[in-house]
Parts: C-alpha cells; structure tokens; sequence
C-alpha cells in the first residue's frame, strides 16, 4: 500500500499533471524550494522565464491556434474524402473516419480552450476558476462544481483513448486481411466493425471519466505546466482514498493497448515478408512453377499489403508522439517533476492529431485523388459521361 501511495503521489501523464509532494526552485529540478521566514504555504514557480514569460506565452498561443486550424482542417478533408469516396467505405474506411472525428475533437475543444486560457491568463491579473489550484477547481468528484475543465479534461483523454483503441482495431483489421483474405469479408463485416468503433468510444469515455465516477479524490484542473486541463490528486501529503489508484487504469490501458498493437504489426509483416519471399521463389522458379499451390491463392492482394504498411507508420507514429509522454510518467515515479519537459511531451501527444492526413496524402493514392476531386474547379461530369 506504501508503495502504491508513494506512487501515485507522483503519478502524472495524459490525465494528470499535479505536482509532487514538494515544490520545485528550478525548471527540471527536484525538491523544495528554500523555505525563509514567514513563506507558509507560498510555492516557488514550476517554471522558469523562458517557459512562463510573456513572450514564451505569446508564442505557444500562436502555435496552438495554428495547431488547431491544422487539426481542423486536416481531418475535415480527410472525413469528408473517406464519406463521399464509395471505395472508401469499407471497414478500414470506418475506422479511419472514427480516427479522424477523434483528433477532429481535440482541435475543437482541447486545443482552443489552452488558447482562451493563456491569452486570460496574459490580459487579465486574476486566473480563472479553473485554473491550477484555484478554491473551486480542488472541489473533486461529479457532484462538486461545474468548471469547463470538467468537459475539456475527459475530452482530451476520452478522444487519447479512442485513438489508442481505433489503431488497434486498424490494426487487427488488417492483420486479418494479411492472414485470412479469403475469409475477410465474412469476418469483418461493416456491422460489427460499427459495433466495434461504437464500443470504443463508449468504453474510452467511459475510463476518461472514471476517477470522477468512482471517487471524490480527483479534481481537473488547468495545469500551468502542461497548459492543458488535467487530473490532479486531492490528498496532497495525506494517503490516497480507497480507489486513488484508479488513476493508474489509464497508462496501464494505454501501454498495453500499444504493446499488443506492435505485436500485432509485427505479425502482419512477418506475414507479407514470408508471401513475397515466395512470390520471389516463385518468380525464379524456385517452388517449380507451380503458381497454382493452395498457400500461393491464399495471398493478400497488393492493396492489402500497402494498407497493412500504413497502418504500421500510423502505428508508429502514434507510438513515437505518445513516447514522451511515457518517459516524463517514468520521471515522475523516480521524484523528479520536468515542469518545462511536460508541455513538450503534452503537445507532442496533441499534434499527432493532424499527422494521420499527411500520412494518407503520402501513402494512398486513392486519397490523394479525392482531395484532388474534392478543391478541383471544374464540375464533374455526370455518371457515365467520359471526362
């Protein structure tokens, strides 16, 4: 219990940023600051100049609004490009516009509340109620006071989970059209991928929400680290409530979601590289030119292979982004508090939100045709009419 207590009294990550049991006197240090006479509860700042001044401010609002217009856009091109395209509607095609509305999310909501918050924080001299320590947003639970971190926190980590969980069922999906392409169709039907897209987010909000459900000893509230609304414990120096680890669901969801997500990519390019090496064989003679065996009819089409490839630098992706913010939790655990190194990791996790369409911009033509059809002037001709 000891361990668990000292661990979640320094537990940060997408979902909670609340400062370790002392404060810090320097940007990635550890420890308390030097106590003089009369300090009481006065906290040194958790940031230096550089990352808290007035230009540092104005610079990380101009990048956020220019984040937010690229999270925007982006995957309103991409939704609108997978709707109106018929060979996209597909499983693959569904799960990639549940992909897109999530990221879409966090440009809507996340990203331009941090962006009202700073620019009060620089016009005004009183921060708002819900910022970082503030009387009304230490009132933990559902029941206590409505506070837009309350709307904005649980967005930010619903839509972190959705994406987490959308991947892998990417993933899975073509890990089956790898293995099994001739029974794909009759296993991943567009119901139950549906079902499946319609579970995710449900059950991602679901967990989001969870430290309000389940107990009183959590607030949200806007960090002045990661300049986002996070969880942050409410037993600063005391011990944790009976469910105080129900916080701990959420790395252990995440990194176990990722974990087997990269075991089931590496499943599937072990499989396209054992189909080409036969194809190769084959080619050069090697399996007698039979080219009609039951394991040769049983490969996936080029289609499948490059899609199973995209998938895999999604994966990537999200994996590299989601990183930092794995390495800043570690830090955490061992005491340390990178008050600076958390806005970076914070927002290296948010801008995976506009990748995924220069992703497909990259590596699908398909889509690069619809976007091509999509801001062309000239009217389409009709259905059946020669261009």
């Amino acid at each position: 219990l000891s361990a668990v207590s000292a661990l979640l009294s320094n537990l940060t990550g997408p979902w909670g940023t609340r400062g370790l049991a002392g404060p810090t006197w320097g940007p990635n240090s550890t420890g308390a600051a030097p106590a003089g006479p009369g300090d009481g509860d006065m906290r040194a700042p958790l940031c230096t100049f550089c990352c808290c001044g007035l230009l540092n401010r104005t610079l990380a609002v101009v990048f956020m609004v220019s984040l937010a217009f690229s999270i925007v856009i982006g995957n309103v091109v991409t939704i609108t490009v997978f709707l109106q395209t018929r060979q996209f509607r597909t499983p693959q095609g569904y799960l990639k516009v549940s992909l897109a509305l999530a990221d879409m999310m966090v440009g809507l909501l996340v990203v331009p509340f941090s962006v009202y918050t700073e620019i009060t924080l620089m016009v005004t001299s009183t921060p708002p109620a819900w910022y970082q320590g503030d009387s009304v947003a230490a009132r933990g639970g559902l029941g206590s006071s409505w506070q837009p971190c309350k709307l904005i926190g649980p967005v930010f980590a619903g839509c972190t989970f959705v994406s987490i969980s959308t991947i892998f069922l990417m993933t899975v999906e073509r890990c089956v059209a790898i293995l099994k392409p001739l029974h794909k169709d009759s296993i991943l039907t567009h119901r139950r991928i549906l079902l499946l897209i319609a579970l995710s987010w449900v059950g991602s909000f679901l967990l989001a929400l969870a430290p309000l459900i389940l107990t009183n000893g959590f607030t949200l509230e806007y960090n002045e680290c990661s300049r986002m609304c996070n969880y942050a414990p409410l037993w600063d120096g005391k011990p944790p409530p009976p469910k105080g680890n129900v916080l701990l669901l959420f790395p252990a969801f995440d990194l176990t979601l990722l974990g087997v997500t990269l075991v089931v990519n590496v499943m599937s390019f072990t499989s396209i590289r054992r189909y080409s090496q036969k194809r190769k064989l084959l080619a050069e003679g090697g399996l007698g030119g039979d080219s009609s065996t039951g394991g040769c009819s049983q490969r996936p089409s080029f289609s499948d292979i490059k899609a199973a490839k995209t998938i895999g630098i999604l994966t990537f992706a999200f994996t590299a982004s989601f990183f930092p913010i794995a390495v800043f939790v570690l830090g955490n655990v061992v005491g340390y508090q990178w008050c600076n190194f958390s806005f970076f990791a914070f927002w290296i996790l948010t801008s995976n939100s506009c990748c995924n369409v220069i992703i497909y911009s990259v590596r699908d033509q398909r889509f690069r045709k619809g976007v091509a059809v999509l801001f062309r002037k000239e009217p389409v001709p009709p259905h059946g009419e020669k261009s």
